[in-house]
């Protein structure tokens, strides 16, 4: 799978870069001067929903897709979603699935915060959001390129992001939510290493 269309610029925030559309995730702490088509935005915590980095990105006809308790918080248009929901936007279908940590309290299952899946020029992406290894995981299907966290603490350590990924198999798989809050490049290596012959990992560098 290629990825040069896929920007990192640190955390949870990738630019995906399609033939007709920009599609942003979790805008935190940028620096670039892009522009928005789409921006997706996984929860309410302030490193994933951050108004003033979302907008940063925004033109007149930017959409955003979140969880339901963001939209009072973002200026702009806002389609609320909860696990399950699915709306087209610009021509992109975007499908919310659960995100939700098992045995700690930081994104509880109740809370309705979200992963995505969207096909964007025939590839079809997963963001898995915060989250740790869910069952949800073992049914989704054709997987073409998955963002999963690896840092441990709020989300799952590299080792539950190795077995999440061999549970979804994506054609690739790429790191994320390390290097700002918690987490290192020493987690995206291990992910990558532990994955080695199983699954292609592609660990970015920040924009």
């Amino acid at each position: 799978m290629t990825v040069e269309n896929i920007i990192w610029h640190g955390h949870d925030t990738f630019e995906i870069r399609g033939k007709n559309v920009n599609i942003f995730t979790d805008p935190f702490q940028l620096t670039a001067k892009s522009k928005a088509d789409i921006i997706l935005v996984t929860h309410s915590h302030h490193d994933h929903c951050s108004p003033d980095d979302i907008a940063k990105l925004l033109k007149n006809d930017t959409e955003i897709a979140a969880s339901q308790d963001c939209k009072s918080k973002i200026n702009g248009s806002v389609t609320a979603m909860k696990p399950g929901d699915s709306v087209e936007i610009k021509g992109i279908n975007i499908e919310a699935v659960h995100a939700y940590n098992i045995g700690k309290d930081f994104h509880p299952k109740e809370n309705n915060w979200l992963g995505f899946i969207f096909d964007l020029d025939g590839t079809k992406y997963y963001l898995a959001g915060d989250t740790d290894f869910i069952p949800e995981m073992k049914n989704l299907d054709d997987i073409d390129i998955a963002f999963i966290p690896v840092s441990g603490t709020y989300v799952m350590t590299a080792e539950e992001a190795v077995e999440a990924a061999l549970a979804i198999n994506p054609k690739l798989a790429i790191p994320m939510h390390y290097g700002a809050i918690v987490g290192s490049e020493s987690d995206a290596s291990l992910f990558k290493d532990k994955l080695e012959g199983k699954i292609p990992v592609k660990i970015l560098d920040k924009i």
